[in-house]
């Protein structure tokens, strides 16, 4: 006789101590104060390079990041050496989606001092200056195919 399947919270692939979009300061939201970033990633053809984009929400500055490939580790290179070339006060919070990229992001915050916060599970709506960023952007770069002709 098979033994019936556990029923609980299926934790494949969640990122671990993720902090929710939810618990943000709301002030964040009012886009007064620089220093609040919203990021992503784009992806070459056959996943063969990839671009870490970043998005300021008060001034829609927009900053790419080099990226070897697709993984954790860079990633959190990435991202590092980019907030960490902006001064301190203006690097105060990120969101990012629930990509396993940024599956490193307690050592994103100890290497830059940047606050990591997730979206929700297929809500791109809570990072929407990143998506509309990104479309305007593979405008740009629709063919990303050679890490070399990246920025």
């Amino acid at each position: 006789m098979r033994m019936p399947r556990a029923r609980g919270t299926d934790r494949r692939g969640q990122i671990p101590d993720m902090v929710n979009i939810h618990v943000r300061p709301p002030e964040i939201e009012d886009r007064l104060l620089p220093g609040h970033w919203k990021g992503d990633f784009i992806k070459g053809v056959g996943n063969q390079s990839s671009v870490g984009v970043l998005v300021e929400r008060t001034s829609r500055l927009v900053l790419l990041a080099k990226m070897e490939d697709a993984t954790a580790a860079s990633a959190l290179a990435g991202f590092s050496a980019k907030l960490n070339s902006i001064a301190a006060p203006l690097r105060q919070t990120f969101t990012y989606d629930q990509g396993k990229e940024m599956s490193r992001h307690q050592e994103l915050t100890a290497a830059t001092g940047v606050r990591v916060y997730f979206c929700g599970p297929h809500n791109p709506w809570q990072r929407g200056t990143c998506e509309n960023t990104n479309g305007l952007l593979r405008q740009y770069l629709p063919n990303i195919d050679s890490p070399s002709r990246l920025p």
